[in-house]
Order: C-alpha cells, then structure tokens, then sequence
C-alpha cells in the first residue's frame, strides 16, 4: 500500500459528464488510468449545475436526460507521481481545468 501520510497534492479535474475519450467516458477513461499508474485512490464527483469557461449552464432537471453535468475526479498522491501523469492527462482531455493544492494527509488506510 502506498504511504501518505504527510504533505502531498490534491488534484482536481473538472470536466463535463458527456466528454468521450476513444469512444467511452472520460472520467472513467481518467480514473482507470490513475489506478493503472499505481495512484493510492481517486473519487468521481458528479455536480448537479455549473458552468465553465464558455457560460453554458448546465443543471440537474427531472426531465432532461441529457444535462451533460459537470464532473471532478479527486486523487491525492505526490507531486512526482502527479507530475508524471499530466502528459497523458494532457493527452486525455479537450477541455476542462485542472488545480492542485497541497494537503496535509492525516491518515489513509
């Protein structure tokens, strides 16, 4: 198991729920390839509205289907391990944003 306790990096992924990566969801095609990379765990957040950098509001409604609701996938883990997957993040994704903090991990198990 990895070990992180102590400083490391949250990243977050914002991203909307209809992006496509060969052909299937991006925040699956993501957390796959975190979990593939060896990365000690990663959530999917699914919003219920928002918007992003072009204003187009999406929302949760009870008749619309298709509301393409924003996303974010939440990993902690090293810098060095984070850094070494942006490329291929990079490469993942056609839009959306990406931020990065430092966190102080108090326990993991």
């Amino acid at each position: 198991m990895t070990k992180l306790i102590g400083e490391n990096v949250l990243m977050r992924i914002f991203i909307a729920e209809g992006d496509r990566y060969e052909h299937r969801p991006l925040y699956e095609a993501l957390v796959e390839m975190l979990r593939k990379e060896g990365f000690a765990g990663a959530t999917v957040l699914r919003g219920v509205s928002g918007f992003g950098a072009h204003s187009v509001y999406h929302s949760q409604k009870l008749l619309d289907l298709s509301a393409d609701l924003p996303m974010i996938i939440e990993t902690v883990d090293s810098q060095e391990k984070i850094n070494a997957v942006m490329p291929r993040i990079d490469e993942m994704m056609s839009g959306g944003m990406i931020t990065m903090e430092k966190v102080r991990v108090i326990r993991y198990t």
